[in-house]
């Protein structure tokens, strides 16, 4: 008989307005924190010139990696935009929301 116990599982508490919900996992021994990443979603509002100059501004990428992102997630629906610590990636989404592009904090 299996007599593994699970964690019990708590709601986050309510968030202001414009904060990032990030989805907690425990990191991976030896990962140092910094195995999250933003995933950018398909967009069919914004021109895709738009879109490119919003990933510059928000990951510091050059041009030639921004449109790669931003073709994959038109291609695929998605696509890893960003990885690094938690904090600077909840920056990175701040920033790619300020034009209303859907995004989210995940973890590896």
């Amino acid at each position: 008989m299996n007599t593994k116990k699970f964690p019990i599982l708590a709601f986050p508490e309510r968030q202001e307005e414009g904060d990032v919900l990030t989805i907690e996992r425990p990191d991976e021994p030896g990962s140092g924190g910094s195995n999250y990443r933003v995933i950018l979603y398909n967009d069919d509002f914004h021109p895709v010139d738009q879109v490119i100059e919003q990933v510059m501004k928000a990951t510091e990428c050059d041009l030639e990696r921004a449109v790669q992102i931003t073709l994959e997630a038109h291609r695929k629906g998605r696509a890893v935009c960003f990885r690094g610590n938690r904090s600077k990636c909840q920056k990175v989404t701040k920033v790619l929301r300020e034009i209303r592009l859907q995004c989210e904090v995940d973890c590896d």
